[in-house]
């Protein structure tokens, strides 16, 4: 599936789905913008490995609920690698488990502000880049959902499957709104894959306690979920938009 000599922004790139979607991406032929707020350790070596392997990766900062940092992203990804064609919203952050009746209003400001702002700020600055109306060439965004989103995230994080809730949103009414432009709109939605984002949450024995109730008896990998977005950003989909593909085990 190569792609030839174009950009694709990965958020939160440095770590876990995203770092692996950053991988796919860069063997696809895509020069990867990997972005970070805090971890620059495993973003740098996300870069590292790319590289190594003969790819194509460059690292940048930015927290994605900012605005000024997102624009910033874009305009240092537009001087220093060249035209958009991918982005991927993958930047997100659980808030950590908790009941609704025990949720704070800064761990909620915090969950909407990366996951759903972060999500409309990137996006805005990719249609304007992409969108035929702009003068683009048109590209692809796929936003990193959950299947949260539809369960409801009960007893744990429904803060978290709400704020995935709106990117489900997000991704159907953009696809629509910009399908006449060259650009394709999708979602990946995950189920349970073994990640260190349960641990950073707090319950490191999620995936095990988790895996015998997926249907398919294990917890998904990282690299599964880049796949299916490597797929959804490449010509074998290009009749694909407003969809929002499950990658849960049947869950």
């Amino acid at each position: 599936m190569s792609q030839g000599n174009t950009v694709a922004i990965v958020t939160g790139g440095g770590r876990g789905i995203g770092a692996a979607i950053a991988h796919s991406l860069a063997r696809d032929g895509y020069h990867v913008a990997i972005s970070y707020t805090d971890n620059k350790a495993a973003a740098e070596h996300t870069v590292a490995e790319i590289i190594r392997s003969g790819g194509r990766a460059a690292l940048f900062r930015a927290d994605v609920s900012n605005e000024a940092d997102v624009e910033a992203l874009f305009q240092a990804v537009d001087a220093q690698l060249g035209t958009l064609s991918v982005l991927v919203n993958n930047g997100g952050i659980t808030g950590g488990f908790s009941r609704l009746d025990q949720i704070s209003s800064k761990a909620l400001t915090q969950v909407f502000g990366v996951n759903v702002i972060g999500a409309f700020l990137c996006s805005r600055e990719a249609v304007r880049r992409m969108s035929t109306q702009h003068g683009g060439r048109g590209g692809s965004i796929v936003n990193i959902s959950s299947r949260a989103s539809q369960i409801g995230g009960s007893g744990e994080w429904v803060h978290y499957a709400a704020s995935k809730g709106a990117i489900d949103t997000l991704t159907l009414g953009l696809a629509r709104e910009v399908a006449l432009e060259g650009i394709r709109v999708n979602a990946v939605a995950p189920g349970l894959i073994d990640t260190e984002i349960h641990a950073a949450a707090g319950r490191p024995d999620r995936v095990e306690k988790m895996a015998p109730s997926i249907p398919m008896g294990r917890a998904g990998y990282p690299q599964e979920v880049a796949q299916c977005v490597s797929w959804l950003v490449s010509s074998a989909a290009s009749y694909v938009t407003a969809a929002i593909v499950p990658v849960s085990g049947g869950r």
